[in-house]
């Protein structure tokens, strides 16, 4: 008897100290799992948005440099300033 009330008062002490291994053990796994996958989705996420931001940027350095090097004339019209009237 004395060695049963022991062991239970051990495993008492050691679980509220929070040494031994939570109950819900199960619970925290899923749990972790759950948040895994989630994390996995958002890095798709990312990743998509990512290689469509570069896309973006690579066609508007090509529009870019396209417009710097249009031949004088044909390119789109630059505003004029209006001159000032005399008057």
């Amino acid at each position: 008897m004395e060695k049963r009330l022991s062991e239970e008062l051990g495993t008492t002490v050691w679980t509220e100290s929070g040494l031994g291994a939570p109950a819900d053990l199960d619970q925290l796994q899923r749990r972790i799992t759950e948040l895994e996958q989630q994390l996995a989705d958002v890095q798709g996420q990312v990743d998509e948005r990512t290689e469509e931001l570069d896309a973006a940027r690579a066609a508007n350095r090509e529009l870019t440099r396209a417009l710097n090097h249009t031949p004088e004339g044909t390119g789109p019209p630059t505003p004029r300033r209006p001159r000032p009237r005399s008057g």
